[in-house]
């Protein structure tokens, strides 16, 4: 879907480059013929990717970051396009510590839905390959490492948390509907082009509506 005059993955991407603190950048698709378009766009960009299975999102996480030789893995995902540069970058100096296996800012949301950013060691993630089996911990690649589904299978690993400066949790720019890819259209208009998340925050607490947040 066309975002601010590109695709939505394009616009994430021109976003994610801009960060300070991350290496090779893989775009992680599946080898179905209708993600050729995916593909296409990043051809376009000079991005990496890597084709796996469309239902094992693990094996298909796992299979990038062997094939570009990481240490150490950024997961952001497609339906993330405000992702903020400086919140990757905020990511990956706690994460720069080594003091956790993981660190992100989903476990304890604070930022709004849609900022996500997850960064874990590449060991974390091959311990979940080999013992995550439960077909929900194959699909969502992490919950393996963070632990939240204990009763499926979990790991024992060091957790970090990224907090904002104040609980924005309840804010949602995911972009999963074609009403949040409206409201988000919509906000992205009204933004300069290289926006920051708290001018996007500024921008929708002026028309309450796009913060996505549902009226009671």
């Amino acid at each position: 879907m066309d975002l601010a005059g590109k695709p939505a993955l394009a616009f994430m991407l021109e976003r994610v480059q801009r960060a300070q603190r991350i290496g090779r950048i893989v775009v992680a698709t599946t080898i179905n013929q209708a993600d050729d378009a995916i593909a296409a766009v990043c051809a376009e960009m000079s991005v990496d990717i890597f084709r796996g299975d469309e239902m094992d999102v693990l094996g298909r996480f796992v299979g990038a970051a062997r094939w570009a030789n990481a240490r150490s893995v950024m997961r952001l995902t497609a339906d993330c396009p405000m992702i903020d540069p400086d919140v990757v970058d905020g990511a990956v100096a706690i994460f720069a510590e080594g003091k956790h296996d993981y660190v992100s800012n989903c476990n304890i949301r604070t930022f709004p839905d849609g900022l996500d950013v997850e960064v874990f060691t590449s060991g974390a993630l091959i311990e979940a390959d080999a013992n995550a089996r439960h077909p929900f911990l194959r699909e969502h690649v992490t919950p393996y490492i963070r632990g939240i589904r204990k009763e499926l299978g979990a790991g024992n690993f060091r957790i970090g948390h990224l907090l904002a400066p104040a609980n924005f949790g309840h804010v949602r720019w995911t972009l999963d509907t074609i009403a949040d890819l409206d409201r988000i259209r919509e906000l992205v208009g009204r933004l300069p082009e290289n926006f920051g998340w708290l001018a996007a925050l500024s921008e929708a607490t002026r028309r309450p509506h796009l913060l996505g947040v549902p009226v009671l």
